[in-house]
């Protein structure tokens, strides 16, 4: 895929560089990088918009959500960020985000394993929307070597068909359309019991063929994931140095929501507020920090940043931000040498010194991709505690039994955000269907939720 800076050409090349789509509205198997001609504007924001796909399907999987919810979400999330008048501009944005993120995902192990399993979703979800006959079609352009079942041989088992039917669930009436497959073909529906069994081989309904594509499009993206890192390896990264690769490696740690940059309407707090909005409604990794300040009275640098620019994104003045940082730094190296070598460093952040950049406080990507030192208290404590240390900061917070449970679990598992936000419903008594995804958005909606409690009491003893 060539990237210029020209306008595109038709969707009909997406088409012919989609495996075979038969159309606009055909789903793309990705297995040839078009031929397109594509601004560096659309390479990014296509690749934007999908990755808010990818990054809500993940969050729905976190969740536990059932199949029918999964399909659900899948479609709205897809018609919010992928969806075009013109079924051609979709076709378009969908097979040339897909390999702009195949460039994007294909640099480690883990970001490759990350695509390769939402992709693998969204492909499996889609399929499922497709009408027979295109899922048919999509079968061929697999060139899966398997035909339907010959009549003799359904009858022949077809009572075994019904029993599995039943068994899960289904009408008691059986598929016509059966194709018989190496049981390892469709690991899913063996480890779920969903086909019969005999002698090495499945048999798969037309229903279920969705698990037989996905198996060959999952073991097709993986090889072209690793070919694609070669690539980019020995040539691209190098050649794009001043163009396409600062926008692939921002890319897979890219934040969507709001920057929280202080505004001129936000509302403003003091010093002597934090202590009792870090109790309330301040996110772990900030209450810890604050605690540490508290302790120590000092923070290193990576500390110092990532909690002043939180309080700088809640509402902290610059001259009260210098105030508060006073008041502890100085019990511990004095007035005199903060002023000296401390008191630059804040006035920065807000913009008032060197290049004049008014930094935006850290989202909870850039806070979990760190890598705290010795004496280094910064970062994500969901990610960088050990589990008894993070059980007993959780503890403090007030979060015991199944919950507390369930967040340990989350951890396990890697998903440090649900994690956070498992801790925020925990703690406020409401649902967070958004997800936490930044420190100041913890805080935020901490802060509605508590006013919107007080308005209520206050409304009961004013009746």
């Amino acid at each position: 895929m060539e990237i210029v800076r020209s306008q595109r050409q038709l969707a009909a090349a997406a088409a012919a560089a989609s495996g075979g789509g038969s159309g606009a509205g055909a789903l793309p198997t990705y297995r040839v990088a078009p031929q397109l001609e594509v601004r560096l504007e659309e390479f990014e924001l296509f690749a934007i918009d999908r990755l808010r796909v990818l990054k809500g399907i993940s969050d729905g999987l976190s969740r536990g959500k059932r199949p029918e919810e999964m399909e659900k979400l899948v479609s709205e999330l897809w018609k919010a960020h992928m969806r075009h008048q013109d079924p051609a501009e979709t076709l378009n944005k969908d097979i040339i985000s897909h390999f702009v993120l195949r460039l994007v995902y294909c640099r480690t192990e883990e970001l490759r394993k990350w695509f390769l399993s939402m992709e693998n979703t969204l492909f499996r979800y889609r399929f499922r929307l497709e009408s027979p006959e295109s899922q048919r079609l999509l079968m061929s352009e697999f060139q899966l070597p398997y035909k339907a079942l010959p009549h003799s041989e359904f009858e022949a088992v077809k009572d075994k068909l019904s029993q599995v039917a039943r068994s899960i669930s289904q009408s008691t009436s059986v598929e016509s359309v059966f194709f018989k497959v190496p049981f390892e073909e469709v690991p899913d529906l063996v480890a779920n019991r969903r086909v019969f069994l005999s002698k090495g081989y499945a048999y798969v309904a037309m229903s279920q063929v969705v698990s037989l594509v996905v198996t060959q499009f999952r073991c097709n993206i993986s090889k072209a994931l690793v070919l694609t890192n070669r690539k980019w390896t020995a040539t691209i990264k190098e050649q794009e140095k001043d163009r396409l690769t600062p926008i692939v490696e921002a890319l897979s740690n890219a934040y969507f929501g709001p920057d929280y940059s202080q505004k001129t309407d936000a509302a403003e707090i003091s010093p002597k507020d934090i202590d009792q909005l870090a109790r309330t409604s301040f996110p772990l990794c900030m209450r810890h920090m604050l605690e540490k300040l508290r302790e120590n009275h000092h923070l290193k640098h990576g500390g110092r940043m990532q909690f002043g620019l939180f309080l700088k994104g809640a509402g902290l003045k610059l001259e009260d931000a210098v105030t508060f940082w006073r008041s502890e730094f100085s019990q511990k190296v004095g007035s005199e040498r903060f002023d000296k070598e401390y008191a630059y460093g804040i006035r920065h952040n807000y913009g008032k010194e060197g290049k004049r950049t008014d930094y935006t406080p850290y989202s909870c990507q850039k806070i979990i991709s760190a890598t705290p030192g010795v004496g280094d208290h910064h970062g994500c404590p969901y990610r960088h505690f050990g589990e008894e240390n993070l059980r007993a900061a959780l503890n403090n917070m007030g979060v015991s039994g199944n919950a507390l449970e369930g967040i340990l679990d989350k951890v396990k598992n890697r998903h440090y955000q649900l994690a956070c936000t498992m801790t925020f419903e925990a703690t406020h008594g409401v649902s967070c269907d958004t997800g936490i995804n930044h420190p100041n958005q913890y805080f935020s909606e901490s802060q509605k939720v508590l006013q919107a409690k007080n308005q209520t009491v206050q409304s009961q003893l004013s009746t």
